[in-house]
């Protein structure tokens, strides 16, 4: 079958915002007992972020270049990370209700900048109320088919003694939900429905592999798209997914892979490998290993799926890529124009383009420095040039992709189509590198390259360009075919 990914996602640029973390606006009232805004994040403890604070930043996060916002949970919950939900169908009050989030889509979509919100539908929380009805009423309670509960009463706090339910990992605060059962199929399905018809542009789908139910996804994507046919479904799976995105059930998947192939070689003697991101141990590789890493990402699914992938290098499960390299921000600048240039949608977790660090969750979901004198501005200088690039070249978006070279930690390729062709050469090492890149099959005779960012052309003499990459530095280069 023909595989229908979103046109509009292979054009987007996404800014990863943890609710509890990126901005609280004066405007809310907020309960009292929030932490410090600018104190070590706890895994207990809210700041008091909220979606009005969002608004109030639009015009720094369009500046930056982003055009497409995907938000953790915002539903009720008990939890500041708000995987533990209550409440389906209203968004949480202390980021500011479902007036809030009207508001943020009203004020978003003028801009062209869309929205997707992340979906928790393997498991609830013990607030949620069809779960709260079986801990009062036990197997009495018309609710006892909606979970996988061994025996009564339900023991949903003791921690001396064993979940005797279903549950997430072992963990008592989520039971999961019994989605064999109609009644809650219906009911995650409606939810769904829900908020695609209240305008959001996709969903981001928690831990989907652990929803068991044939057909639970296929339905779901149905549904969805009835609805807007351009709605992103995306699926956070941490490995290669070839059987979920033949066109079924996901566009796309978080692409980790991705990520440590990023860490693995632009993080190079920095890396620290005592961490395992997701479990996965990492090591430091050469331009080779790499290389082959993203000709396997780039073959092992359509092209329609290749173009729409979420490009990540940080994010809200594993420590900052930038503390993951040392802190060595010229290692986070070369993913970065590599993010940038490769295809597939590039995401921003908020707080990387200032240099934000963090370790192992909760650190790694700081709040967000507002005060403009803790910024690198180098950096953000950096990242608004490589998003910009990216924007104003659709063969960064569209384009084909052919490795040039792969040796040592050098690495270069190109994007071309029909109108330009576009050369980025990579050095992540710690000296010079001189490169001669066989560009027949793409600039064939004699032409120029000019320098995207420097005042300098290079010449193409019978298919082949000479250039100098400094070290921990990149380069594109920029012609017709």
């Amino acid at each position: 079958m023909a595989i229908q990914t979103p046109e509009w996602v292979k054009h987007a640029i996404f800014y990863q915002i943890f609710p509890d973390r990126f901005a609280r606006s004066e405007r809310l009232t907020k309960p009292v007992n929030l932490e410090p805004w600018d104190s070590q994040p706890t895994t207990r403890g809210f700041k008091g972020g909220d979606l009005l604070g969002v608004v109030e930043h639009l015009d720094y996060l369009e500046a930056l270049g982003i055009n497409a916002l995907y938000f953790n949970p915002v539903f009720q919950s008990a939890a500041n990370h708000r995987y533990h939900t209550h409440d389906y169908f209203h968004v949480d009050p202390i980021l500011g209700g479902d007036s809030a989030l009207r508001t943020l889509l009203d004020a978003a979509h003028v801009r062209g900048i869309r929205v997707i919100l992340d979906g928790v539908f393997n498991h609830a929380s013990r607030g949620f109320y069809q779960f709260n009805h079986l801990m009062e009423n036990g197997a009495s309670s018309p609710y006892t088919e909606w979970f996988h509960v061994r025996e009564f009463p339900v023991n949903a706090f003791d921690d001396r003694k064993k979940p005797n339910f279903a549950c997430w990992w072992d963990n008592r605060e989520l039971p999961q939900l019994n989605t064999d059962h109609i009644q809650v199929r219906e009911f995650l399905f409606a939810v769904a429905e829900h908020w695609i018809r209240a305008g959001i542009d996709g969903w981001r789908l928690d831990v989907p592999l652990e929803i068991k139910t044939p057909g639970f996804w296929e339905e779901f994507r149905r549904r969805v798209r009835a609805i807007n046919p351009d709605a992103y479904i995306l699926a956070e799976i941490w490995h290669e997914a070839q059987p979920w995105l033949g066109g079924n059930h996901f566009d796309a998947v978080m692409n980790y892979p991705f990520n440590r192939a990023c860490l693995e070689f632009f993080g190079g003697k920095a890396l620290n490998t005592k961490e395992h991101p997701g479990g996965f141990k990492l090591k430091a590789c050469d331009a080779r290993d790499f290389a082959g890493q993203v000709d396997g990402m780039l073959t092992i699914y359509a092209p329609e799926v290749v173009d729409v992938q979420y490009n990540l290098l940080s994010s809200h499960d594993e420590p900052r890529f930038l503390t993951m390299v040392g802190e060595e921000k010229r290692r986070l600048q070369l993913a970065t124009l590599f993010q940038m240039t490769y295809p597939g949608a590039p995401s921003v977790y908020y707080g990387d383009e200032v240099g934000m660090l963090g370790g192992s969750d909760p650190d790694c979901r700081r709040s967000f420095a507002w005060d403009e004198s803790l910024w690198d501005r180098d950096l953000l200088a950096f990242f608004k040039r490589a998003i910009a690039l990216r924007r104003d070249h659709l063969a960064l978006r569209n384009g084909e992709y052919t490795t040039l070279h792969a040796r040592g930690q050098s690495y270069a390729f190109a994007r071309h189509n029909a109108a330009e062709a576009i050369v980025i050469a990579l050095n992540a090492g710690d000296k010079p590198e001189s490169l001669t890149l066989n560009l027949k099959n793409i600039v064939p005779g004699e032409g120029l390259l000019k320098d995207a960012w420097e005042d300098e052309q290079l010449p193409v003499s019978q298919g082949r360009l000479t250039l100098t990459v400094p070290p921990f530095s990149g380069r594109v280069l920029i012609g017709a075919p």
